[in-house]
């Protein structure tokens, strides 16, 4: 099998995802000799065009885990805008320390839907988006020479392969429902309606919460204002160069809490060959 491109393919709202993404994709690069392109999807207009790929490439595809599946308002693209046609894949998600639930099955489960085949997969464990005090830092120098290893190892499957090697298995029940938050007190934590908040007093209004926002729904003519459909992603608490967002929405909080306080051991990432 020889393989001609290598794309890394990826939604990454605060960059963990795009970092595991090129970690992988160069590094197979190396391997294989091959070029590596980028199709970043994780603003709304990289989604309105469908990426195709052909049975000579190599798609590196990556995304967050969440609620213990794939972003339920980006599944949609992901199950119709990457298109395959044979193309071998290596499906990666991330998660922030608690657990991938069945993020991993849904991702593998919608490439092969695509006509990919996954030949590698893997869970990678990364700082959580909501909060620094969950898998602080990660992943680390040697979390990435973890996944430099996985790839180098998927490289060798391709190198030493015919045809193309047969779709890689990996736990998980795609159809399986979201996972629930719970709060502090261990009850159902609904914050479907939290939006970010903006401290006007630290506000520059230079735009870069409207102009990031995956979902674009931060009006660009009043930056305090949230009219589309907010994903608690937090690229705009994370991307403010003044700190001037936040969440204050209680049941988020109460989540959020909750998280602190019952999932500080260190996960190790999970791979699938």
């Amino acid at each position: 099998m020889k393989i001609q491109r290598i794309y890394s393919v990826y939604w990454s709202a605060t960059g963990n995802s795009r970092k595991v993404a090129r970690t992988v994709s160069d590094t197979m690069g190396e391997c294989l000799g091959c070029p590596v392109k980028e199709f970043d999807f994780t603003l709304p207009q990289a989604r309105e065009t469908i990426m195709e790929f052909s049975s000579e490439d190599l798609a590196v595809v990556v995304l967050p885990t969440y609620a213990g599946k794939l972003p339920n308002k980006i599944l949609s693209f992901v199950q119709t805008g990457i298109v395959g046609n044979g193309t071998p894949a290596i499906p990666l998600v991330t998660f922030g320390n608690r657990s991938f639930d069945n993020s991993l099955a849904e991702l593998v489960d919608s490439l092969q839907s695509n006509h990919f085949s996954p030949i590698a997969a893997g869970a990678v464990v990364c700082r959580h988006a909501f909060t620094d005090l969950l898998a602080t830092g990660r992943p680390t120098e040697q979390d990435l020479e973890v996944l430099k290893q996985f790839a180098r190892k998927a490289a060798e499957k391709i190198l030493v392969s015919s045809s193309l090697p047969a779709p890689v298995a990996v736990p998980g029940d795609s159809a399986a429902p979201y996972y629930i938050p719970k709060g502090l007190d261990g009850q159902p934590a609904n914050f479907l309606k939290a939006r970010p908040k903006t401290n006007l007093d630290h506000c520059i209004r230079c735009g870069a919460c409207a102009r990031l926002c995956p979902m674009g729904a931060i009006s660009s003519e009043d930056y305090s204002q949230v009219p589309g459909t907010c994903i608690k992603c937090q690229r705009c608490v994370r991307s403010c160069p003044q700190k001037a967002k936040h969440f204050d929405d209680p049941a988020f909080l109460s989540h959020l809490a909750m998280l602190e306080a019952n999932f500080q051991d260190s996960k190790e990432s999970s791979f699938y060959l």
